[in-house]
């Protein structure tokens, strides 16, 4: 509870009425390692280009034809594609948090001085090379939900997490970090199925966060990504 709290004022803190004055537009800079493990500043922030903050905010302008009036310029329209996929409840868990774009960015900002805090990109490494938000680790789902084909690489994993396996096989989570998870979209089941195995082995519920709206909500609102 008081972990929550002190998410909730560091939102707070930072947070402004005044348009393009949050700490979304100000940013968080943080320090991550590529994929091709090199050491990476970046901040991660809205980038809006400056002439869509011109543009009206109404019905005629969004949501015309395509989603947006042919008079918005080719810069402040995103496209992305519809695809499959089984949309997820806001809740995974009676226990366990669910997270938007300002509670992911608070939680980056924090990160950077508490190293038991961690942003996970639970898809498949391809994914992750191609584009995720800047700070994650690559946990693949799979890892997890297989377990018993992908032990090597899930006892590594658990490590990471500040688990560790007992001589009686037990797991001890009294030093678990308190993890983010997220994956394609609303409708991806790659982060849900990781919690629900991980929520199987006992990590406690209360250190596994969700952001529901995974890269797709992060991309619509014009968050940083490691791709340029």
């Amino acid at each position: 509870m008081l972990k929550k709290y002190i998410m909730m004022g560091l939102i707070l803190s930072t947070f402004s009425l005044t348009a393009n004055s949050g700490f979304e537009y100000s940013g968080v800079m943080i320090t991550t390692t590529t994929a091709d493990k090199q050491q990476k500043n970046y901040v991660v922030k809205r980038n809006i280009p400056a002439i869509c903050k011109k543009i009206p905010i109404n019905n005629e302008m969004l949501w015309t034809g395509n989603y947006a009036n042919e008079k918005v310029p080719q810069a402040c329209k995103s496209t992305y594609v519809h695809t499959k996929g089984k949309l997820l409840p806001i809740q995974l868990d009676a226990d366990l948090e669910t997270y938007g774009e300002l509670e992911v960015l608070a939680f980056l900002k924090e990160m950077q001085q508490n190293k038991k805090l961690l942003l996970v990109d639970s898809r498949k490494e391809e994914w992750f090379k191609y584009r995720t938000i800047p700070g994650a680790v690559n946990m693949p789902f799979h890892y997890f939900k297989y377990r018993d084909e992908y032990e090597f690489y899930f006892e590594y994993a658990l490590k990471h997490l500040g688990v560790f396996i007992q001589k009686d096989g037990e797991y001890d989570f009294s030093n678990a970090k308190t993890l983010v998870l997220f994956c394609n979209g609303p409708w991806c089941s790659q982060s849900p199925a990781m919690i629900y195995a991980l929520l199987e082995i006992g990590y406690p519920a209360e250190k596994l966060k969700w952001y529901r709206g995974g890269m797709q909500d992060w991309l619509g609102a014009g968050m940083t990504s490691t791709r340029d």
